[in-house]
């Protein structure tokens, strides 16, 4: 039985868990009716679910940009977690007089707008024949200040005492790392594969600068293009954000727990 001094609590956490779900229901119902009925305010699911993804597919290149969207957030993701995991560790692990010194211009850099940077890169990744490549899409999200700061600061609560007694039994750093610091991280690792795939997935300003080719663009380029023209079709641009929001919540749905033991530090 619950305590009626908690009904209130109840109430208020239904009410607010319903307007923070109401976005993605309204998404899913917005996806099965066209134009009219959305603009009329229709929230119930609808029977033109099969004819707005037909005219999604018959306008945009459904197939490439999800190819293009898993085929970036992946390689961002595997590459970001590897360089960012091995910076942090050894920020914390290996001490050095600069290290701190270093580090902390390292954070500078998260004050600096991505906006602010985006001409000289363009510039640069121009002049390397890097525009419209999986490489160009890479290079600018593979190390972030933010990832390092986070796996150092997740790194402090790793026993020394395992680095000692590894080194003792004749491993070598790399060995260290992956067989010891890596397995016992893995919390960490869901928390930060999370964060990076989403962020690369919902990218949209470097891709729009960098993928100048239509070939190249991915699922947050492509619903962009669906919005033009005299006649806007509701319908058809709320199934193809449907099909965009998929993955990430796969993704959450299958590590939030590990993201919520990441976020917090835990280490088993």
């Amino acid at each position: 039985m619950i305590q009626r001094r908690l009904i209130p609590t109840y109430v208020f956490l239904t009410m607010f868990s319903f307007i923070s779900i109401f976005p993605f229901l309204w998404m899913i119902s917005a996806a099965t009716n066209n134009y009219i009925d959305i603009s009329r305010g229709r929230l119930l699911p609808g029977k033109y679910a099969l004819e707005n993804f037909r005219s999604l597919v018959s306008q945009q290149p459904l197939g490439r940009a999800m190819a293009n969207s898993f085929l970036y957030a992946i390689g961002v993701t595997v590459i970001c977690l590897l360089i960012c995991s091995l910076a942090g560790y050894g920020f914390e692990i290996y001490h050095d007089r600069w290290k701190d010194q270093l580090f902390s211009i390292l954070l500078l850099a998260m004050m600096v707008p991505q906006v602010a940077t985006m001409i000289p890169l363009f510039q640069m990744f121009s002049k390397a024949k890097l525009l419209n490549t999986a490489v160009g899409f890479f290079l600018p999200m593979i190390s972030t200040p933010f990832m390092i700061m986070m796996f150092r600061q997740n790194a402090r609560a790793f026993p020394i005492d395992i680095i000692e007694a590894a080194r003792i039994d004749g491993l070598n750093e790399i060995q260290i790392f992956f067989r010891m610091f890596f397995p016992t991280m893995r919390s960490t690792y869901a928390a930060a594969a999370v964060i990076t795939f989403m962020n690369a997935w919902n990218a949209y300003l470097w891709p729009k600068v960098i993928m100048t080719d239509g070939k190249s663009l991915n699922m947050v380029m492509l619903i962009a293009n669906t919005i033009g023209g005299y006649k806007i079709d509701y319908g058809m641009i709320m199934m193809g954000v449907l099909f965009c929001s998929f993955p990430t919540m796969l993704v959450f749905f299958i590590l939030q727990k590990q993201f919520a033991e990441g976020i917090t530090g835990a280490v088993k």
